[in-house]
């Protein structure tokens, strides 16, 4: 932690001593071969046998911070996850009542925008550091009592909505400073991509870990676990990330914080270049959830055994982490950067295979290749870091984050709400075709506010950007 470089991953550079200190030969002839010169020209190609810099994904885990940012993020995923089925269960055995245990779930998707609105600021006033040391500390006070017996069930989800609440910001926060730590360029794609397979790895690991853990412990012993690991990443940020300093300021006031987080989402959606990247992660997203949130309804339709719901859940976050794999180490960042479009205008389409009310496995095919159609996110995110200006990129990554959970949540409901007149398979087959439409036209919007598209007013779309134009 001795260094502020954003990418100590790199090999260090310093000019070779032997050559600076020895009188002859010169540089410029040591530099050349010569099989019939002495042994003494040797000594200054020696540099020649250091070892490569690690590359891909190898680069990333080079940084130690990421490091702990990383291991960090996977002890509070695994955590989240854990406590979402555990509190679904107790809040169930509490109260008989199937509507209150499918809230609770609801409840960890619905307050984010509330958390990603009213408290962005947050994430640009403050360091980071602190933020993510704080904002973990009171996601593992609000568990801990959700663990005391004389909770009632209503403070069960008020504590739910806290966490949720807090979510946004930590998240946007950490987003932020992944560039601080990886710089800007693509160790940062590299490290959210990485990130993001290890979300879509935690809720196959961790629904399978929370099933095993309750058939051994009750549901609050199970919550325990979430308290630990909250506590784990705190320790881990705190003493494995750096202290650096907040990228805005501002007078200290709750009123001033709110008027921050408003007129930040303000500046972000009053510019139409970050308008359009941001609504090219949120549409796709809110309809590609469909058949996840038909999969129980639609495994009934077709006659499939119990065990293909875990199939059709788990089909389409397989082929995410395949493809975001290989197109995060096999790809150059220009070609990440030239399957973006393409990709996101057809990543739907796969869902209108379910048109045919298909079986099993042609079924799980499909959910794998819409699945592997968000690799586009990794291209995006390079976009997305550069379009934003540095002292709004906090705000703007917790309106990110929040504004998505927000929409796949709003397609779940939007979804089932569906399946009350039409069939389970018309509605995932209507979503692809709705999201394909709406991916198109973003697509085009994308193009038409790509640099050197259009004129800076046009850009700014009437919006008093201030500092942030620069």
């Amino acid at each position: 932690m001795s260094t502020d470089s954003p990418a100590p991953a790199d090999t260090p550079r310093t000019p070779p001593a032997p050559a600076a200190q020895s009188p002859a030969p010169p540089p410029e002839r040591a530099a050349l071969p010569d099989p019939g010169s002495g042994p003494t020209l040797r000594g200054p190609v020696a540099p020649k046998s250091e070892p490569a810099a690690p590359r891909g994904y190898r680069a990333v885990f080079a940084v130690a911070e990421f490091r702990a940012v990383f291991a960090a993020h996977l002890l509070s995923l695994l955590g989240v996850v854990v406590s979402e089925l555990a509190l679904t269960v107790l809040v169930y055995d509490l109260t008989g009542s199937p509507l209150l245990s499918a809230l609770t779930f609801a409840l960890g998707l619905l307050p984010y925008i509330v958390g990603g609105t009213l408290f962005a600021g947050v994430a640009d006033r403050y360091p980071a550091r602190r933020v993510l040391v704080v904002c973990d500390l009171l996601c593992a006070a609000c568990v801990a009592v959700m663990l005391v017996p004389a909770t009632p069930v209503a403070g069960l989800l008020a504590l739910r909505c806290l966490v949720a609440a807090i979510a946004p910001v930590f998240t946007g926060t950490r987003m932020a400073a992944l560039t601080d730590i990886l710089g800007e360029g693509d160790l940062y794609v590299l490290g959210r991509s990485l990130l993001r397979i290890v979300s879509q790895s935690a809720m196959l690991i961790g629904f399978g870990t929370g099933g095993v853990l309750l058939t051994v412990l009750s549901p609050r012993g199970a919550i325990t676990v979430t308290v630990v690991t909250f506590l784990c990443s705190a320790v881990l940020l705190r003493f494995g990330t750096q202290d650096r300093p907040a990228r805005a300021t501002g007078d200290g006031g709750g009123g001033a914080l709110l008027k921050e987080s408003l007129s930040g989402a303000r500046l972000v959606l009053g510019d139409r270049r970050i308008r359009a990247l941001m609504l090219l992660f949120w549409l796709p997203a809110m309809f590609v959830v469909a058949p996840e949130a038909l999969a129980a309804p639609y495994a009934d339709t077709i006659g499939a055994p119990p065990a293909a719901l875990g199939l059709l859940l788990c089909a389409m976050a397989v082929g995410h982490i395949g493809a975001e794999l290989f197109v995060g180490s096999a790809l150059s960042p220009r070609n990440r950067s030239r399957i973006v479009l393409p990709v996101a205008a057809v990543g739907l389409l796969p869902l209108l295979v379910y048109a045919a009310r298909p079986g099993l496995p042609l079924a799980l095919a499909a959910l794998a290749l819409a699945g592997a159609g968000a690799a586009y996110v990794i291209g995006l995110d390079q976009w997305f870091v550069d379009a934003v200006p540095q002292e709004l990129r906090g705000r703007a990554m917790t309106l990110l984050t929040a504004g998505l959970m927000t929409v796949q949540g709003l397609g779940m409901a939007l979804a089932g709400l569906a399946a009350e007149f039409f069939p389970v398979h018309q509605v995932v087959a209507g979503s692809g075709i709705i999201g394909t439409v709406c991916a198109l036209l973003l697509v085009a919007e994308v193009r038409r506010t790509a640099p050197g598209q259009m004129s800076d007013t046009e850009g700014r779309d009437g919006a008093d950007r201030h500092v942030t134009s620069r």
